[in-house]
């Protein structure tokens, strides 16, 4: 039998495993857990930052016809503050995970388009906050150009960590 045939083998892949020291299996299966955690948190972030600018178009519509705060206007605040502390926990697992792998210059690409994200969603829970005061003069139109900007940055993000270019 030769040494590469060895090395395939079911019994040489049980040994392999037999060998790292539980503890570096426990931190791979913690590492996997917070794997899951943050993309289950970006997934719940992202459908704020596609979801809430889209949310004010209705508002400012049915304020316009009622000249009320309406349900649409506590449902657009509930998403984002929902989808708020997704981002929290998205972006605290997510420097985790940078943290372990030794943060590699497609991380830190990563993190400033995040970062930006960041910004994008900070002005967001601006118009919410002027929105629901009463003052929100923004058109139709911008929130539209506005919302595809945060998918023009999710694509970016997703290109830099699926290819690591760098």
């Amino acid at each position: 039998m030769s040494n590469s045939t060895l090395l395939q083998s079911p019994i040489a892949g049980l040994a392999a495993k037999a060998l790292v020291p539980a503890a570096a299996s426990r931190h791979s299966l913690v590492m996997d857990w917070v794997k899951v955690i943050h993309l289950l948190c970006v997934m719940g972030w992202m459908t704020g930052i596609f979801a809430v600018p889209r949310a004010l178009i209705f508002w400012k519509r049915e304020h316009a016809a009622t000249g009320a705060f309406g349900p649409t206007g506590d449902l657009t605040i509930r998403l984002f503050r929902f989808s708020a502390g997704l981002g929290v926990i998205a972006i605290g697992t997510g420097l985790w995970l940078a943290w372990a792998w030794g943060f590699p210059a497609w991380v830190w690409t990563k993190l400033a388009l995040v970062a930006l994200l960041i910004a994008h969603y900070v002005w967001t829970g601006m118009l919410v906050i002027r929105a629901r005061r009463g003052t929100f003069e923004e058109t139709d139109r911008y929130l539209r150009i506005y919302n595809e900007v945060s998918v023009l940055v999710v694509i970016a993000i997703l290109w830099v960590v699926v290819f690591k270019p760098f």
